[in-house]
């Protein structure tokens, strides 16, 4: 561990930004905590999230936690610079900082400063310098939307150290029933399968949406751009990567009856530069488009942030990118809509993916070819398809219900 953390300084010495960030943060985190007062009797929580998805998991948590007026405070850690960095000024939490660096000695000064009466941990962190100082102390701990398989270190024929690390928890919240049944076999039966609360957020979002005009006038102005009387067809691409935007732009020109929304995952110049390039220019960044010009191109890209999740309700089918890098993103944005998603072939880690695939809502592609016959598909499909994507994510809603009445905050 202390190897891993040093290579994070060294990182940051060579100029990676993001490590720079994290010991930046570092420096000042005990600053930070040292805000935390137990002059006035407060009782704290503490919920511990490794980036911007995993925040997304005990959002649901959180902001019910605060909405029913509970007595507690809430400190909220990040482990990544760019969760921090997007939620460092999120105002449902009374405080937001880095997490130390997982030192026995870091650990011990950092539950004797916050005193926290619950631990909460998401999805897939398991530090164990915090973990056996929590147990130690016999500080009640927690872990929501874990997922659990038999490729992971914990059930490895070596793994019996990391796999003691589970019995830290207080109890653990799982997505399935195939993690329940992997930890009983190891005689970890303190589990409730209570789903992804992802599922209650999506739906949250969706609920709450704003409608984004410029969208919508793109979405009823192409249809002038066609010879025929048909309207064309929107395709939303959402957290896109060059490799996912290579299948979209050649799509367009064998498609002209398609129209694009596309949201690249990152919106620096020179992303958009190469985007540039590879659709010759034919395309409309948001921060230029007006109503006047948005029906004189096929392609709209969004230069913004934060209306992604509101721009899959004008899509009739939707492509999620990240699928031929480290992993696909968020599915479930697109799918609350009603909507068929398509992605790329690295989605097995993601228990959402598979749930769509099995419920007739998706398609996973690894080639131009299957790009091009699952588009096809999907848009002739796409009503028929999409109520089935919208179905299968009302399925798995009420996960935040199940852990938050079992959490028992309020008592």
């Amino acid at each position: 561990m202390l190897l891993y953390f040093g290579m994070i300084h060294l990182a940051a010495l060579c100029g990676h930004k993001k490590a720079q960030l994290m010991i930046q943060g570092q420096r000042e985190v005990w600053d930070k905590l040292s805000a935390i007062s137990h002059t006035d009797n407060s009782q704290w929580i503490w919920f511990h999230v490794s980036s911007v998805g995993e925040f997304e998991q005990a959002r649901p948590i959180l902001e019910r936690l605060r909405a029913e007026h509970t007595p507690y405070k809430v400190l909220l850690t990040f482990f990544s610079p760019s969760g921090y960095e997007m939620r460092k000024n999120y105002d449902q939490v009374d405080l937001v900082t880095y997490l130390p660096f997982a030192t026995r000695r870091n650990a011990q000064r950092f539950l004797a400063m916050v005193q926290p009466q619950k631990a909460i941990f998401i999805k897939y962190e398991f530090w164990p310098a915090y973990l056996k100082a929590l147990r130690k102390q016999g500080i009640a701990t927690y872990i929501i939307a874990a997922i659990f398989r038999k490729s992971q270190l914990f059930f490895k024929p070596w793994g019996g150290w990391y796999r003691n690390l589970l019995r830290c928890f207080t109890h653990l919240y799982v997505q399935d029933a195939d993690s329940l049944d992997l930890l009983s076999q190891y005689g970890i039966t303190n589990v409730t399968i209570a789903g992804d609360t992802r599922f209650d957020r999506v739906t949250r979002i969706a609920n709450d949406s704003k409608d984004i005009p410029i969208a919508q006038a793109f979405r009823e102005y192409t249809s002038l751009l066609s010879t025929t009387n048909q309207q064309p067809t929107v395709i939303v691409a959402g957290s896109t990567w060059p490799e996912d935007e290579k299948l979209l732009a050649r799509y367009m020109q064998e498609r002209e009856d398609i129209r694009l929304i596309l949201v690249p995952h990152e919106i620096h110049e020179k992303h958009l530069h190469d985007i540039f390039t590879l659709f010759e220019g034919q395309f409309i960044r948001y921060t230029r488009a007006t109503r006047r010009n948005i029906g004189q191109t096929r392609v709209l890209l969004l230069d913004t942030m934060g209306m992604l999740s509101s721009v899959y309700k004008y899509a009739d089918v939707a492509y999620i990118g990240g699928g031929f890098g480290d992993g696909i993103h968020n599915t479930l944005e697109a799918a609350v809509w009603g909507i068929p998603v398509l992605f790329g072939p690295k989605h097995h880690k993601f228990r959402e993916a598979k749930g769509l695939l099995e419920a007739g809502a998706s398609y996973s592609v690894a080639n131009y070819a299957e790009f091009k016959a699952h588009m096809d598909e999907a848009i002739v499909r796409h009503r028929e398809m999409g109520q089935l994507a919208k179905n299968y994510v009302q399925s798995e809603l009420g996960a935040t219900e199940i852990i938050y009445e079992s959490l028992k905050f309020n008592v």
